[in-house]
């Protein structure tokens, strides 16, 4: 049998098409400003308001912004009740950003003082760009760990949708709750003993500037600018030192004398039912770094639908 040379070569290139393996197609990124990308076009929004938020509220750095950025990443999400709502009273939509559209009713409850300049910093940062409130809390949350030495990186979901009422005052634990108290709040909200003391993480990074305003921004930690468990360990450790001229409500002394310690933390560490985790955090750093960010991407979404969030993380820094 005799082949022409068109059929072998019809006949080659047929078998080399056939043998061409296939290779998995992959989505296209989004391209956003100045060239970064994204894997949602719905994220790209995000990194004008970092680049925005870095450099006129934050100044890139971990100081009193920041620390009070994340402060109310905590406050607009706790203040959320299912009790309530079983009562068929308002409970709170949790992280909704209510505490900034209904700044005037929220910022009665003496919880809140001291948050009326971030509160104010970041309603303009998401008017300009068209954010959601309860978004840019929860975003200015992450970014403000991440400017913080050892901070981790805290997962960000956007998308949430805007806050209907005012947060039912009162849901926001105080510095002299007891520990019965304090659990119980936080267990409302679907929060555990374990990771109310989680979060306590932040406090390494705090300060306070309300409970005694003779000495304002005076930090719970040494290093306020590094998140380490130093914080964890020196809660432990006995009291000596009143850094003011009197203990307040809320105060109980502190191991240094430029150091502030709150009566919650004092209590939550040596407390039976959360003493045992306390103790662990202050003994490996890596495993308080990783529990914050797991209790902090959890906070972020209550009272919050995550199926129809976008998942926005890659943005933060």
């Amino acid at each position: 049998m005799k082949f022409s040379t068109l059929s072998i070569l019809s006949l080659v290139y047929a078998t080399t098409v056939l043998a061409t393996p296939s290779f998995p197609s992959f989505p296209q990124r989004a391209t956003c400003s100045n060239g970064r990308t994204a894997s949602s076009a719905t994220c790209c929004v995000w990194y004008n308001v970092l680049d925005d938020l870095q450099a006129n509220v934050f100044d890139h750095r971990c100081e009193e912004d920041a620390h009070d950025a994340l402060r109310l990443s905590f406050h607009d999400a706790i203040s959320y009740s299912p009790n309530l709502q079983r009562q068929g009273k308002f409970g709170g939509n949790g992280a909704d950003g209510s505490v900034i559209k209904f700044f005037d009713i929220e910022m009665q409850d003496p919880a809140n003082e001291g948050l009326e300049t971030i509160v104010t910093a970041e309603k303009e940062l998401a008017d300009k760009y068209g954010v959601s409130y309860g978004d840019i809390i929860q975003f200015a949350g992450a970014v403000s760990v991440r400017n913080c030495l050892f901070g981790p990186r805290i997962a960000f979901m956007a998308g949430r949708p805007a806050a209907t009422q005012a947060a039912p005052p009162g849901l926001i634990p105080a510095p002299f709750d007891n520990v019965t108290t304090m659990l119980a709040r936080v267990g409302d909200a679907g929060l555990t003993p374990e990771e109310l003391i989680d979060l306590l993480a932040s406090h390494s990074v705090a300060s306070q500037k309300i409970i005694d305003e003779t000495i304002p921004h005076t930090p719970f930690d040494l290093t306020p600018e590094i998140f380490d468990n130093n914080f964890y360990r020196e809660v432990l450790l006995t009291g000596l030192f009143t850094p003011g001229s009197t203990l307040h409500t809320g105060e109980v002394k502190s191991p240094f004398p430029n150091e502030f310690r709150l009566q919650s933390d004092f209590a939550l560490a040596r407390d039976v039912r959360t003493k045992s985790h306390w103790v662990s955090l202050s003994l490996n750093q890596l495993l308080m770094q990783s529990r914050f960010a797991t209790a902090m991407a959890k906070m972020a979404l209550i009272g919050q639908n995550s199926g129809i969030l976008h998942d926005c993380s890659e943005v933060i820094p």
